[in-house]
């Protein structure tokens, strides 16, 4: 099998939990999923659905008492040629030894939430990009400072020279959003994760960061994990989708699957609360009944169960769903399609 059909990164039963004198927290329960060279995948569902920590857990940034107890994060390396060549299996390495080091910021890169607190207030932009070229590549000082300004040229950023002696807090918060894509982009990735990175600037500026991030994954030939609650930017940007809920995977598939045929209850329920071209005026969107369960209260059987309105006493509180098939490419977490259940 060549390397164009192999997955970049495979998750296999991956479990993250974090040890709280409470109990112990399933914040990632059994997560599996492949992405692969050039596709862009994106993950939804509401706050702690476990998707930060899940990618989080991808980078090894899983800080104590969090800890990855089960699964493989199998990642395809690559050598000087930049040929992916060598499979490792990222939650088996030392968070902080050497190997994942070099992986971490140079092959798999992050654009996180906020990049006001992402970037050092004491440092310039110049300086932190430097710092991360000459970390990862074999390169001089003024080397890196070129590469630096032709980062920040790529991301659009005017007067990359002179805003290499700016700080963070000098720049407005689209141009600090470009920065830290430029910062992430230094040493060429081979997986972009983007852990929501419109949340804090406008829609004008949220429309010309996607628009910048699919033009340059399109020009560096690059993988994405694209992080959101916005649905209407998992439209316009991914070409894979997985929809989580409580630390597992509802459903996935195709971009086209999940929007025009959905089939898990919790995909169609967030669907249907998108506004469209038709939406009246002042209408009221629907919404989803209830909230997540605490996570030390988990439901038996489905986790979606208490807030689903397809749901049938005594088959989905009973059991969990596997997640099977529906079509192709389309897996599905729900009774209503395993072919056992007679509720339905």
């Amino acid at each position: 099998m060549g390397t164009e059909n192999k997955p970049l990164l495979s998750i296999k039963n991956l479990k993250t939990i974090f040890d709280l004198d409470e109990g112990s927290v399933k914040a990632v329960d059994g997560v599996s999923f492949d992405i692969f060279p050039q596709r862009v995948l994106g993950i939804v569902g509401e706050s702690g659905c476990g998707k930060s920590v899940t990618i989080k857990s991808i980078l090894r940034l899983i800080e104590t008492p969090g800890r990855i107890v089960e699964g493989e994060i199998l990642f395809q390396t690559r050598n000087q040629n930049e040929v992916n060549i060598n499979e490792v299996d990222l939650a088996k390495l030392n968070p902080k030894g050497k190997q994942m080091r070099s992986i971490r910021g140079n092959e798999i890169a992050l654009i996180p939430q906020e990049p006001m607190a992402a970037f050092s207030p004491v440092h310039t932009i110049g300086n932190q990009l430097i710092e991360n070229i000459l970390l990862h590549q074999d390169v001089k000082e003024s080397e890196a400072f070129e590469i630096a300004i032709e980062r920040l040229k790529e991301v659009g950023i005017p007067n990359p020279e002179e805003s290499m002696n700016r700080y963070s807090w000098e720049l407005s918060g689209g141009l600090r959003q470009r920065a830290m894509i430029g910062m992430a982009l230094t040493c060429n990735p081979s997986l972009l994760i983007a852990d929501e990175p419109t949340t804090a600037i406008d829609v004008t500026t949220q429309a010309q960061v996607l628009n910048l991030i699919r033009d340059l994954q399109q020009k560096n030939k690059m993988s994405i994990i694209f992080i959101t609650h916005d649905l209407g930017v998992i439209a316009q940007l991914a070409d894979d989708v997985i929809v989580m809920y409580l630390g597992q995977i509802m459903e996935k598939g195709t971009v086209d699957e999940i929007f025009h045929n959905p089939k898990h209850p919790y995909t169609q329920a967030l669907l249907k609360s998108i506004p469209g071209i038709k939406t009246k005026n002042r209408a009221k969107l629907p919404t989803i009944e209830g909230s997540i369960p605490h996570p030390f209260n988990r439901p038996k059987g489905c986790l979606f169960y208490q807030r689903c309105v397809d749901a049938i006493a005594g088959t989905c509180n009973q059991t969990p769903p596997e997640l099977l098939p529906f079509q192709k490419q389309q897996y599905v977490s729900c009774f209503k399609y395993d072919g056992k259940s007679d509720a339905f």
